[in-house]
């Protein structure tokens, strides 16, 4: 139930800023909930399905980066700029990175699943070094998806201008055509999200950190 409250009341505070910010309308808003929850009732009882073939699938990869390209493609499909294409973007290349490093994990063996005898799982008691812990694992995961962010959008933008031939000294101005745009808020969140699933956590590990 308080997962439940923690959804909904999450839920309610996007809805009412996206209206608040002028983004979208109440009917806007009304639509993307009635649309979320037929999305639930069609996929809820084949998601076991889906992460089993997102984990143990050779081509799982592929076939994810794929589908989710596929679908920026059709979202960018406006004549006129709007920031909605790069919110898109960023989820799709976001949601495409962290199902990859699931894939790895699973492959490499580095998240198993705990073993039903271990569940559920007791907190550990709360301790000066066991919060310093927490805070260092948030600040330096925090610092390197920084890092990471930083460095892709600065090689993504202007590589994208090259290809497609568009000037980029107005990098603002760039990135608001869609051969630029797509591009690069793909690769670059697609890698923060690989890298905060499997990167991040290889560093801690080595770190002795986990």
């Amino acid at each position: 139930m308080f997962g439940l409250l923690l959804a909904l009341c999450w839920c309610s505070l996007v809805c009412t800023s996206r209206i608040y910010m002028g983004m979208h309308s109440i009917l806007d808003v009304i639509a993307g909930f009635l649309y979320s929850m037929l999305i639930l009732v069609v996929f809820q009882p084949a998601l076991e399905i889906i992460d089993n073939f997102n984990l143990t699938c050779a081509y799982a990869p592929l076939i994810i980066i794929s589908l989710h390209l596929a679908m920026g493609l059709f979202s960018f499909t406006l004549d006129t700029w709007s920031t909605s294409r790069g919110d898109t973007a960023e989820i799709l290349g976001t949601g495409a990175g962290v199902a990859c490093a699931s894939h790895l994990n699973y492959a490499l063996g580095l998240m198993p699943d705990p073993p039903l005898m271990l569940l559920p799982f007791s907190p550990p008691a709360l301790t000066a070094g066991l919060v310093g812990k927490s805070v260092l694992r948030f600040l330096l995961g925090i610092l390197i998806l920084l890092i990471i962010r930083a460095v892709m959008k600065a090689l993504t933008i202007p590589l994208a201008c090259k290809i497609f031939c568009i000037p980029c000294q107005d990098v603002r101005k760039a990135r608001q055509r869609m051969e630029v745009e797509l591009p690069y808020r793909y690769i670059t969140y697609g890698t923060v999200g690989f890298s905060a699933l499997f990167l991040v956590p290889c560093i801690f590990s080595y770190l002795h950190l986990s």
